[in-house]
């Protein structure tokens, strides 16, 4: 009797296991609002009974793994621009928004480089910087794209001057840390990255031969330069 229960338990045990299927994850990839790649390995969940009238018959929803969005890539053509090509980028589409092409000239200086293909170490991308946030909030498909990445950068930098009502070290500084910062600290904040970052632009949009022009964004107030009592260098416009 004994032997005939062990031997119906064994059958038992090999048909499940033969019933078994090893689990086969799958990969999902797909990127963040800050262009960072993440993968998952994750199993489809179980489908639900149906618990009414209403569900009964439906088939049940298969899980897909988010689509992976492609990442904006610097195509061979800008990477092969010329300054010149991409100075009359700059000069056109500064014109066209009503800011000085000396100040766009500056800023590209001490954010790339005039390298197209630049990336920073927070993820900034192109001649002028932009991160994947602010790339997208400005219609920025390629931000290794010149022509669309002056075009938002100088977008971007003409909104913070109307801002901060053409005061240019609150503009910098709000294009560096986020206008956020600057509000908080009501001027440029205590960063030592932004107060250098401030003073390497400003440098070169003041130097002689930068081509500076008497006004900055569509004002016809024009940028004074003066040392407080304090000896600090500022810009004012009034």
């Amino acid at each position: 009797m004994a032997t005939r229960l062990f031997n119906c338990v064994a059958v038992c045990c090999g048909l499940l296991a033969g019933m078994a299927k090893p689990a086969s994850g799958q990969i999902a990839i797909y990127v963040t609002e800050h262009g960072k790649r993440v993968y998952i390995n994750a199993e489809p969940p179980a489908p639900r009974r149906a618990s009414s009238a209403k569900s009964a018959g439906k088939p049940a929803a298969t899980w897909q793994p988010t689509p992976m969005q492609p990442a904006p890539v610097a195509t061979p053509r800008a990477q092969q621009l010329s300054k010149a090509e991409l100075e009359r980028i700059v000069q056109e589409t500064a014109l066209r928004h009503h800011v000085d092409p000396a100040l766009v000239r500056a800023v590209i200086d001490a954010e790339s480089k005039w390298q197209p293909a630049a990336i920073s170490r927070k993820g900034a991308q192109g001649l002028m910087q932009l991160t994947p946030g602010t790339a997208g909030d400005l219609g920025v498909n390629n931000a290794f794209d010149p022509a669309q990445n002056v075009d938002g950068g100088v977008r971007y930098l003409r909104m913070l001057l109307e801002r901060y009502n053409g005061d240019l070290d609150k503009a910098l500084a709000a294009y560096n840390a986020g206008p956020s910062a600057v509000d908080r600290a009501r001027g440029v904040p205590n960063y030592p990255e932004t107060r250098a970052y401030v003073q390497k632009v400003t440098n070169t949009y003041f130097r002689p031969g930068s081509g500076r022009a008497s006004q900055i964004a569509g004002t016809s107030r024009p940028i004074y330069r003066i040392v407080d009592e304090r000896g600090r260098v500022v810009f004012v416009n009034e």
